[in-house]
């Protein structure tokens, strides 16, 4: 997890609600320190300060993680599998003829 990327996402939504530091912690239950070293990204932060940090900021999880999070070759390969797991097998071969199609489109696009 890049957490300078996450920090720099909670500053940014503290910002666009016109908090402080200080008043975020507040209304997380946190110490004002903690924030900023969080924004920072001198420490770690806690599923459970995250998940009150997202309810505070009014976004979701998902919204401070977007940028942070690092994947792996294999994730959007893992990802595909559970979509296709429950399809026929109809299905899951209209979705790969799609996807070949895109495919070579992209690519001819990128030799022009």
């Amino acid at each position: 997890m890049d957490y300078a990327l996450l920090g720099a996402r909670l500053r940014q939504e503290r910002q666009r609600l016109n908090l402080t530091q200080e008043k975020l912690a507040e209304k997380v239950d946190v110490s004002h320190a903690y924030i900023g070293q969080i924004e920072r990204a001198e420490r770690s932060v806690t599923l459970d300060t995250l998940v009150r940090l997202a309810k505070v900021l009014e976004v979701t999880i998902d919204d401070l993680l977007q940028d942070s999070i690092e994947f792996s070759n294999n994730h959007y390969i893992n990802k595909i599998n559970q979509i296709l797991m429950n399809r026929t097998l109809n299905e899951q071969q209209m979705a790969f003829e799609m996807l070949e199609l895109m495919l070579t489109h992209l690519d001819k696009i990128a030799s022009n």
